[in-house]
């Protein structure tokens, strides 16, 4: 009677899990094989918590640096070809009236050496800007730290990057002095030019290497400082949708009516995110292979317990049950291991990323030192930015690696003969 029970037993049965379930339970003589459980669940658990929180991160530092660089940078830049920009407020207005610009800004650039009160100073690339332009770019406008942009907006002072600030010894309301190679020409040759400007305000965008390089001067005033009076180098277009370039190419080279160089965003940062790409995939590979591992020991730890358990295969057999059945009592029993590991790992992955910053700041504490530099890494605080489609593929990952891991374990079982087992035994 109770093998035509067995025999008829559905796949998936409460027969078959309540079988799985007392196998994942520890026992005095199998205390080795609930060590291997034990790590393998561990290891699976670990190992996805460590994707998702390492994937995470990479993906707010990539998502916080083009906010950061597109922020403050221009999506689109348009240089001169034939002649220089001399005619750039009427061009400037022919731009930004082209269908997904947003904002056009003309620009004099030029590298100078900063120097503060006690004589230390600084490269510094110096941005002449209009001020109407500048309250636009809520990166800067937004984000100053001290004084204000009176200064700036009246054409009597510029704005300092915080940290450029800081390393100089100064603050608003003092004077910076700033020296270009490119002077006036004399009978001797170029003299360089130093000039001492009031500091109106400091601003902290949150990237370390702008707030410690950046300085913006009014527009007028940075083209009589670099002998470019009534031109600019270049006009810088903000537009709705940074990836929609190639798109707006042709609108900007008719709206210019002359001949422009466009380059773009991806053009001048190719190297810097093509690099973090490839970093972004290299490592979702390492450690991946934490959970290969993990998957590896369940395979183990159930091949160590079909021997164990060898008798009560053959009894199983004996009293109806199915190969099917033995194959799936095991699977299930390597699967569940492989299920709980991934939830407990996603469970700890979400909370860290969380609380990444906390935990860091914490870790910073207890270690004293500084974790994440922001002098190296570019940005004030550790981001982390989860996509679920991300987590999604962590998850299946680890789902099919544990489900394979407990395949060939259940096929064994699912062979065994019942007469070996027992004269085995």
């Amino acid at each position: 009677m109770q093998g035509e029970i067995l025999a008829s037993a559905k796949p998936f049965s409460a027969f078959e899990r309540m079988v799985a379930w007392r196998y994942l339970r520890a026992r005095r003589k199998e205390a080795v094989i609930s060590v291997i459980a034990g790590f393998s669940f561990v290891g699976i658990m670990l190992g996805v918590a460590t994707l998702i929180i390492v994937m995470a991160v990479m993906n707010g530092f990539r998502t916080e640096l083009i906010s950061r660089i597109l922020g403050i940078n221009g999506h689109m830049i348009v240089q001169p070809v034939d002649k220089p920009f001399d005619d750039y407020v009427e061009l400037t207005k022919k731009l930004g009236s082209v269908q997904g610009v947003t904002m056009a800004l003309p620009l004099v650039e030029g590298q100078t050496l900063a120097s503060g009160k006690g004589g230390a100073g600084t490269g510094a690339l110096v941005r002449g800007v209009r001020a109407d332009d500048l309250m636009k770019l809520k990166e800067v406008s937004g984000n100053i730290k001290s004084g204000d942009m009176v200064g700036f907006t009246s054409g009597q002072g510029v704005l300092v990057g915080s940290r450029m600030a800081n390393d100089l010894g100064l603050q608003a309301g003092d004077t910076i002095t700033l020296v270009s190679p490119e002077g006036d020409v004399t009978p001797m040759g170029v003299n360089p030019r130093v000039k001492s400007y009031k500091i109106s305000g400091t601003f902290e965008i949150g990237m370390s290497e702008y707030d410690a390089s950046i300085i913006y001067m009014p527009l007028e005033e940075a083209q009589l400082y670099f002998n470019a009076e009534g031109l600019v180098q270049s006009i810088e277009l903000f537009v709705s949708n940074p990836d929609d370039i190639d798109a707006l190419r042709p609108k900007v080279e008719d709206a210019a009516g002359r001949q422009i160089f466009i380059s773009d965003w991806r053009q001048r940062n190719q190297t810097f995110f093509s690099a973090l790409q490839v970093e972004r995939n290299v490592m979702f590979m390492i450690l991946t292979l934490i959970v290969l591992v993990a998957a590896l020991n369940i395979i183990s730890g159930l091949i160590m317990l079909v021997k164990d358990k060898s008798s009560d295969i053959a009894i199983l057999k004996t009293m109806g049950a199915s190969s099917g059945s033995v194959l799936r009592i095991f699977f299930m029993t390597g699967a569940a291991i492989g299920i709980a590991g991934t939830l407990a790992g996603v469970t700890l992955g979400v909370i860290v990323c969380l609380n990444i910053e906390s935990i860091r700041s914490f870790f910073s504490w207890v270690s004293g030192t500084v974790l994440f530099d922001p002098q190296l890494y570019f940005l004030s605080k550790l981001p982390a930015d989860m996509s679920w489609g991300e987590t999604t593929s962590v998850i299946i990952m680890s789902l099919v690696l544990s489900f394979l891991a407990t395949i060939f374990p259940a096929w064994r079982a699912a062979r065994l003969d019942p007469v070996q087992a027992l004269r085995y035994e």
